[in-house]
């Protein structure tokens, strides 16, 4: 039986952590999913921060639509504070969240969330350095591998790649690790 396509969002500008962009991608792609890349600006080349490999994304913020995804993808890096104060990008995960879409975010990625306003009364985990933000953003804090809360997944560093790539293919019911 062919599985349906489900198209993931991920959301980068210059400076994400290459491997939390790329493994998830990889993962998310191999099995005919459809990645779809969303930056600030549509067909913007986008560096990683060890420059190991870039992208070019398809969309902006601004004409993306939460609703016509399954997942939302957030690397780590220094991505998620230049995409945090973009308003269209804030709107973006707002209604991926109101909508229960499942949103995963690595490292830095829960900044975005925090800037959101979607922490409160959530469990997560995030880059230990950014601990006290999920706090003073009404989020509990939990330093673990990986962390789900209803639809949100969150991870700490590129080590956890494996367990934050499964609890997404877990929750989409896709086959791709």
């Amino acid at each position: 039986m062919k599985q349906m396509v489900k198209k993931v969002a991920f959301l980068i500008a210059d400076g994400y952590e290459d491997s939390e962009m790329m493994n998830p991608y990889e993962a998310m792609s191999q099995n005919g999913n459809d990645g779809v890349i969303i930056s600030l600006e549509k067909g913007a080349k986008l560096e990683g921060k060890k420059g190991t490999i870039s992208y070019t994304s398809h969309l902006s913020a601004e004409e993306a639509d939460a609703s016509d995804y399954e997942a939302v993808i957030i690397p780590g890096g220094k991505s998620p504070s230049k995409l945090l104060v973009n308003k269209h990008m804030i709107e973006f995960v707002k209604k991926a969240d109101q909508l229960g879409i499942t949103i995963a975010a690595i490292c830095h990625g829960p900044q975005l969330l925090a800037e959101a306003g979607l922490l409160k009364g959530r469990t997560l985990t995030s880059y230990p350095g950014i601990a006290e933000e999920i706090k003073e953003a009404g989020g509990n804090f939990v330093d673990k591998e990986v962390v789900v809360d209803n639809n949100m997944i969150t991870s700490r560093t590129p080590e956890d790649e494996p367990a934050f790539i499964q609890e997404i293919i877990n929750k989409l019911g896709v086959s791709a690790y």
